[in-house]
């Protein structure tokens, strides 16, 4: 996606973009899947030129037929049905988040809505906000799709102070992974949390692949980081609801702590996020001290955002009425 879009928010058509995720989603879900997987029988005299699934086998597989899903595959996304779509997705053998993420590509490559000139608002209601700050023994963020940071808590603050050291506002994850050189320390498993969070990125883009923002985050990230291009390729997506985080904190050390999300109204994608610890353990230990610390310490309260994330509406950019603040 990164690089397709226009910088100066032309009028081309988008769906283009949409056709090109589609075809190199399907063939990157191709390729991992081998005949023997998909049960079908390789013979010994037969040289193939791909050690994946041909299209026509992901046809023969679905119950189409091999021109249909090749026109498919290639964008053509008009008027598939979901008997189709269930087929695909068992031949390719997609997991739920797969799933999700072709029908969302399908459903893009179909629309005829222009591109957006602002990205939805993204604000935290009152109430959530007062809801963070009453968890005050548990670390709790609410974050955007985008993996920005809309609001936390006091020890939330404290917990991620090494993310919102980055003067760029708002703090997003996926920057903090892959452009801070204190990532790798901070994340004791960077590796897999950088498969995430690109993983992440691209649901989200599947969503809504008219967000500005994210588009120009995808973009920054794709021209300052190899780990991040190298990752993005792959096409891989995931739900990541649910798991240990293993963080190093610099002033407390070591912490284990299990992390739950929870999606947040019906807007533009934000979700919360908590942390917690195992009672008596040591990364509880850990909390504590880091919960004292960050009570009597004057930078953790200078982290606080001035204001709030939302992206003022352009008067003469008529927002949707879904988009306009309550």
């Amino acid at each position: 996606m990164a690089g397709r879009n226009d910088p100066q928010g032309g009028n081309r058509d988008i769906r283009e973009d949409f056709r090109a995720e589609i075809r190199e989603f399907l063939g990157t879900r191709r390729a991992r899947v081998t005949p023997e997987q998909a049960g079908l029988p390789v013979y010994g005299g037969e040289r193939r030129r791909v050690t994946g699934l041909r299209r026509e086998e992901v046809a023969l597989l679905a119950g189409i037929s091999s021109e249909y899903y090749t026109r498919l595959e290639r964008g053509n996304a008009t008027g598939v049905s979901e008997s189709v779509i269930e087929g695909i997705a068992q031949a390719l053998q997609l997991d739920e988040a797969e799933r999700i993420h072709l029908n969302d590509l399908l459903r893009g490559a179909g629309t005829t809505r222009p591109p957006r000139r602002r990205p939805a608002q993204q604000r935290v209601r009152p109430a959530v906000q007062r809801v963070l700050d009453s968890m005050a023994g548990t670390p709790a963020f609410v974050l955007s799709g985008r993996g920005d940071i809309l609001a936390a808590n006091h020890l939330g603050r404290a917990l991620f102070s090494p993310v919102y050291a980055d003067p760029v506002r708002p703090p997003n994850n996926a920057r903090f992974v892959f452009l801070d050189p204190h990532a790798t320390e901070f994340f004791r498993h960077w590796d897999e949390v950088a498969n995430d969070a690109v993983a992440m990125l691209r649901a989200e883009a599947g969503r809504d692949l008219y967000d500005r923002r994210l588009t120009d985050l995808i973009g920054e990230l794709s021209t300052r980081s190899e780990e991040f291009r190298r990752r993005w390729a792959a096409h891989n997506v995931r739900m990541h609801t649910t798991g240990v985080k293993l963080l190093h904190h610099p002033v407390v050390g070591d912490l284990d702590l299990p992390f739950e999300t929870f999606p947040l109204g019906d807007g533009p994608s934000q979700f919360l996020l908590t942390y917690t610890a195992e009672p008596a353990s040591p990364s509880q230990d850990a909390l504590n001290l880091l919960a004292s610390w960050a009570a009597t310490n004057e930078d953790v309260e200078r982290s606080v955002p001035d204001g709030d994330y939302s992206e003022r509406a352009d008067p003469a950019d008529p927002a949707d009425p879904a988009e306009r603040p309550d």
